[in-house]
């Protein structure tokens, strides 16, 4: 049934067959939408909020169903049954939301979308009026709200703004509608491998799709979303030993975010220590450098304020994340604080860095750990962050475990005998 795992987390995860885990899920999902819908200041976490609560309540009562029929007819509970209602439910909370709003956003409403979706989409016209996505710091100076000519992305990030600067404004060249195809092609790409050794891994579709964190920000914003889900097809590919298109898949990656380079080096560890070098490497370090060429060759001053200057604090504005992490509070309310929280941050990357080397992960899920408590060190200690990037340290621990029983699976089947 359920992925095992020991002590308290794993009697509640396998609690019922997983249903009742499955439920507290759905309700607690819910209530956090329902709440968000009706308070919060951000107009499209408003809107994704009144929608959303209507899927999760829907796939709560499905459960309650489920739980009221498992004795009588047990297959209605079973791991199958479970993943479909995920991805159903991943329809309801973020797709239809995103829908909803790249509709009303064509149709004139400017409170439908959060301003990554318009930075990610100005991007896509600079790249292709001026062959840099990225503006000078004198062009930024001279808008009325420098802020709004920041594009703190890596360059391949443009590539989902491209359909609104070719073909104008409509619901379908909307960035969110981008971010949602690569995310259902990666995610589901990465279960269908993982199932040829572990069926139905639920809670690493959940984890990928129906968490709030992760429909929220496909419905509103987006842009992590896709980086995230080809981070988690490389660690698949890399689990069945498809090294060459793991290095593919996070190689675009991080051709369009930074949170994707952690992700690099330790499956490039992986793939050195597991001979597999030679395969991941081109790809995986390839694209994101043939990204940065263009912008390079136009204005390599434009490319380092937008993607070094202004996250490190040095912009003509301040970055806008500012979620109350120890990073940020450390950085604003100490002396020297900005300074104190660079080096911890530092420092957190050398002992990662140092245990990466000392023991390198010889499987997939050992890989998956690194990224998770890795990125979750990061993100606590940046001193400019936001609540959702915590879905990329949660999606990456929960497939942990579903990566390392793919490992052990595999090595079971390929043991020798005798």
């Amino acid at each position: 049934m359920t992925e095992p795992a020991g002590g308290l987390l794993g009697r509640v995860d396998r609690a019922a067959g997983g249903l009742a885990a499955d439920l507290g899920l759905y309700l607690v999902s819910g209530a956090f939408a329902l709440v968000t819908g009706l308070t919060s200041t951000l107009l499209p976490h408003r809107g994704w909020g009144l929608i959303a609560a209507w899927g999760y309540l829907v796939a709560a009562l499905v459960v309650v169903g489920q739980l009221l029929a498992q004795r009588a007819a047990p297959a209605v509970a079973g791991d199958r049954i479970r993943a479909w209602l995920a991805w159903l439910t991943w329809g309801a909370v973020a797709l239809v939301p995103l829908l909803v709003e790249a509709v009303q956003r064509a149709g004139g409403r400017t409170d439908r979308a959060q301003e990554e979706v318009l930075v990610v989409e100005a991007m896509g016209k600079s790249l292709l009026e001026h062959g840099t996505p990225y503006l000078s710091r004198d062009a930024i100076a001279a808008l009325p709200l420098p802020l709004t000519g920041y594009r703190p992305y890596q360059p391949g990030m443009a590539v989902f703004g491209l359909p609104r600067a070719l073909a104008g404004d409509h619901w379908w060249t909307d960035a969110r509608i981008w971010f949602a195809i690569t995310a259902v092609l990666a995610v589901g790409g990465a279960v269908a491998l993982l199932r040829s050794f572990t069926p139905f891994p639920v809670r690493a579709i959940q984890a990928a799709t129906v968490l709030p964190v992760t429909a929220l920000t496909l419905a509103t914003g987006g842009d992590d979303i896709p980086v995230l889900a080809l981070c988690l097809l490389a660690l698949a590919l890399a689990a069945v030993g498809r090294f060459g298109w793991s290095g593919v898949a996070v190689g675009a990656a991080a051709a369009a975010k930074l949170f994707a380079f952690p992700v690099v080096a330790v499956l490039a560890v992986l793939a050195l220590v597991t001979g597999r070098g030679r395969r991941f490497l081109p790809f995986a370090v390839g694209l994101p450098v043939l990204a940065l060429v263009p912008p390079l060759l136009v204005n390599a001053d434009s490319l380092i304020e937008n993607v070094l200057r202004f996250p490190l604090g040095h912009g003509l504005v301040t970055s806008p994340a500012q979620s109350p992490f120890p990073g940020y509070l450390i950085a604003q309310h100490l002396p020297g604080g900005h300074v104190l929280a660079s080096a911890l941050l530092g420092g957190a990357a050398l002992v990662i860095g140092w245990l990466l080397l000392r023991r390198p992960p010889r499987d997939a899920g050992r890989a998956a750990l690194f990224c998770g408590w890795g990125l979750l060190a990061a993100i606590l200690l940046m001193p400019t962050t936001r609540f959702g990037y915590l879905l990329y340290p949660v999606a990456f621990l929960v497939w942990a475990a579903t990566l390392s029983r793919q490992a052990q699976e595999t090595h079971r089947f390929f043991r020798p005998v005798g």
